[in-house]
């Protein structure tokens, strides 16, 4: 059962849980989403401060194509009232971030 093992071979036996808003868990699907990793794997390596290499393959490219279209949407929505919260701008830098990462690959 390999998913129940870490990057060391050490079995994944602790259960850690918390609770997050709506708003903060759709944002943590969303990054989670664009960088292909499972939930689990995203969460350790950035509590663990690990870097999250994004690997290009067709889910990836689907989550990149469809989070585009959300914030697309958007950002059409907020055009007539000027205003972007924090949690559309961070997600933005991701796909950016992403997208850029993508890119490089491609070279």
């Amino acid at each position: 059962m390999d998913k129940n093992l870490d990057y060391q071979g050490r079995w994944r036996s602790k259960t850690v849980a918390f609770r997050v808003s709506k708003e903060e868990g759709k944002l943590l699907d969303d990054c989670v989403r664009l960088s292909g990793l499972t939930k689990q794997d995203y969460i350790i390596r950035k509590l663990l401060n690990r870097e999250v290499v994004v690997q290009g393959n067709p889910r990836v490219y689907k989550a990149l194509r469809n989070q585009m279209a959300e914030i697309y949407e958007e950002l059409m929505r907020l055009k007539q009232y000027s205003e972007v919260g924090d949690e559309l701008l961070y997600t933005l830098q991701v796909v950016a971030e992403t997208l850029n990462g993508l890119k490089g690959e491609e070279e």
